[in-house]
């Protein structure tokens, strides 16, 4: 009877609270069909560079990355009958990438492609050309490019962000555009391997906001196999109100990238106190990984401890039967069991179990006093100080900030104000926040020229409107007003004047700018446009010769133009 009265005025000492009660499963009930989908690759068996939901800068990964031997060009198959229903050509992001809505009511996704199939590329190419646009985003009418199931849509690739060769898969639900675990869908990768225990980590909270400064221990773990435990110690010593934390990473059975888990459940005294699941989540709300993590540890250390608690403004539906928001009170005197358990997409489980003995008393230095205006995270938050206007919109903020601002001196050259330091870099933001900046005098002659520099040096755009330049960060720092009056780089790699490049694929530049980031390139030869493709990762921007270029002299004229309108121009004489 004294366990189950432990148990029990434990749950009462949680739920004395105004936090919100999740009561949802682990797994959810909802019912993905499981035979609709093939494989998009035929590499056997199927390897995983990344795994859904897995933890990215800023992001949780939005699909499985499929690995591809390191190689591009492998046939890339439509998983079941549907239509192509989206056609997207990114300088960066997806790459070239392809949607198929499908009669289930599920969309797939394939990104990084290397070319389309030729009845796609036909029509990815006529619409850039209609547009004189390398990128596109465009929707087809759902008769104009069907697909079987089986058949070869695209090749794989490297193309956009993509840090090597491999394919993105995506499964969205076609009605809400959330973005859901392609394993829940028969998608079937080996795996035996339960998920890895790196660390654990308690929070002090005591009814304080989570930041930078909130006390946190770490402990070593032991053992493996899916079974852990505390490094030489059964039972830590807690009280007041904490929160826990864990390094956790999943492998699958061959060639397996370092991927995330699918589940994190905590429980005290077997009672749930904590789950988080990525069965789905929306892309609008997919930032709100640097509330799901320790923030200001990532920064710092490049570490990603998930925390087992949840901060009121974290937007992320992937919680369920989680009590007092996970912040635990440990103050009745008694001995509590605390377990973990990690699952993967596969079922696979991981388990750390320890004891707290709650109440006693223990040391922990309380973090200083920040002075500085109280900023709510569930309202609109504002400063104006005549010369900084800083507004930060409702939802953007995870929770309550002690919020400083302060002026620093103007950088030695190449500054039209002073800095202002706004708050600073380790509190996550959601939304970002706006920003202006009174100008000096001295700018009105270059202000179509002018934006807003951060301290690293990386632009933040920006436009001058009656005296300021305004624009809105994605994080808070140190920012000041600069202005970018230089063209862009234009560096040929293989024509030059009067050369003969009847032997060669292509005509190859690389393309930089110093400071705005560049916004558009146009060629044309012989005053015609011709379609120039980018990757911005290697900077690299190309035409491939084809059938419109004839035998004979050619004039080519390249335009490169960056944020801030400056433009550079390249004119060179060929033959072919």
């Amino acid at each position: 009877m004294k366990y189950i009265f432990s148990s029990i005025l434990l749950i009462a000492l949680l739920t004395q609270s105004p936090f919100k009660v999740y009561a949802q499963q682990v797994f959810s009930n909802n019912k993905y069909p499981l035979t609709d989908f093939r494989m998009p690759l035929d590499i056997s068996p199927p390897a995983l560079a990344g795994s859904f939901g897995e933890l990215r800068a800023n992001h949780f990964h939005s699909g499985a990355d499929f690995r591809t031997n390191q190689r591009e060009g492998y046939p890339v198959y439509a998983v079941a009958d549907g239509y192509v229903s989206r056609l997207r050509v990114q300088n960066s992001g997806f790459g070239l990438a392809l949607y198929l809505v499908h009669p289930n009511g599920f969309t797939t996704v394939y990104g990084h492609l290397q070319r389309f199939a030729p009845k796609i590329a036909r029509e990815v190419k006529t619409l850039q050309y209609s547009k004189k646009s390398y990128e596109l985003d465009e929707f087809p009418k759902a008769d104009l490019l069907p697909v079987r199931k089986g058949e070869v849509i695209a090749y794989s690739g490297n193309t956009g962000g993509s840090g090597g060769p491999h394919l993105h898969f995506e499964v969205r639900d076609s009605r809400t555009e959330e973005t859901i675990n392609p394993q829940l869908f028969g998608i079937d990768i080996p795996d035996n391997i339960p998920p890895v225990l790196s660390a654990m980590y308690v929070y002090r909270l005591n009814g304080k906001p989570f930041n930078e400064s909130t006390p946190r221990q770490y402990f070593q773990l032991s053992g493996g196999g899916g079974s852990y435990r505390l490094h030489q110690v059964n039972t830590i010593r807690l009280s007041g109100e904490v929160g826990f934390g864990i390094i956790t990473t999943d492998k699958h059975n061959g060639a397996s990238g370092t991927n995330g888990v699918y589940s994190i459940q905590l429980f005290v005294d077997n009672v749930p106190v904590y789950t988080s699941a990525l069965e789905r989540f929306s892309f609008a709300n997919s930032k709100g990984i640097n509330s799901h993590i320790d923030y200001p540890v990532f920064l710092n250390q490049r570490r990603s401890i998930q925390k087992s608690f949840i901060d009121p403004g974290n937007p992320l539906k992937i919680y369920s039967n989680v009590v007092n928001n996970g912040r635990i009170v440990f103050d009745d005197g008694r001995l509590h069991r605390v377990r973990y358990e990690i699952t993967d997409a596969k079922g696979n489980q991981t388990r750390l179990e320890f004891s707290v003995q709650a109440g006693a008393k223990n040391f922990v230095e309380e973090p200083p006093e920040v002075v500085g205006q109280q900023f709510r995270w569930n309202t609109k938050n504002e400063l104006n100080t005549g010369d900084v206007r800083i507004s930060i919109p409702r939802g953007s903020l995870y929770d309550d900030i002690t919020f400083v601002y302060k002026t620093l001196p103007k950088p030695a050259k190449g500054a039209y104000s002073a800095i202002h330091q706004v708050h600073n870099r380790l509190t996550p933001l959601h939304s970002g926040f706006d920003l202006a900046i009174r100008a000096d005098s001295s700018l009105y002659a270059l202000r179509d020229k002018a934006l807003i520099v951060s301290t690293g040096g990386a632009s933040q755009g920006g436009i001058f409107e009656n005296g300021f330049v305004r624009t809105s960060p994605r994080s808070f720092g140190g920012f000041y007003i600069a202005v970018d009056t230089v063209a862009p780089r234009i560096v040929p790699l293989n024509i030059a004047e009067g050369k003969n490049m009847a032997g060669l694929a292509r005509i190859s530049f690389r393309i930089s700018d110093n400071l705005a980031g560049i916004k558009s390139f146009n060629g044309y030869i012989d005053g015609k446009w011709v379609l120039f493709e980018f990757d911005a990762k290697t900077a690299s921007l190309w035409y491939r010769f084809d059938e419109n270029i004839a035998p004979g002299k050619h004039t080519l004229e390249l335009a490169v133009t960056d944020m801030k309108d400056n433009v550079r121009r390249y004119r060179v004489g060929f033959t072919r």
